[in-house]
């Protein structure tokens, strides 16, 4: 798989980590719920925070949305690929939300 990082749970600590690319580093924020919606936890570096219905409706979609940071009214739609699936279905096999992102020492 080449370089990579791995998530750990924060909220589900005896969760396995899951070890993804290392680009998904930057992908990870097209899943992440902004801190500030009710309900998010306090974020420390490298945490996120995915609601669980939205993992359950990409899933069932095999996609997810885009808004353009340009325009608002611009929205692409993203197939899933097989890593992201991997992604989601470890967040709802284990029932994590809360996850922390650490790059893999060499």
């Amino acid at each position: 798989m080449g370089r990579e990082i791995r998530l750990i749970s924060v909220d589900k600590p005896d969760t396995p980590p899951l070890a993804m690319p290392e680009r998904f580093r930057l992908e990870i924020v097209y899943f992440m719920t902004p801190g500030d919606a009710k309900g998010a936890p306090a974020l420390g570096a490298n945490e996120y925070w995915i609601e669980p219905q939205n993992v359950e409706q990409w899933l069932d979609e095999g996609c997810f949305s885009v808004v353009s940071p340009l325009d608002a009214e611009s929205v692409a739609e993203i197939e899933l690929t097989e890593e992201h699936e991997r992604w989601l279905e470890w967040l709802k096999k284990y029932g994590v939300c809360h996850v922390r992102l650490l790059r893999e020492e060499s």
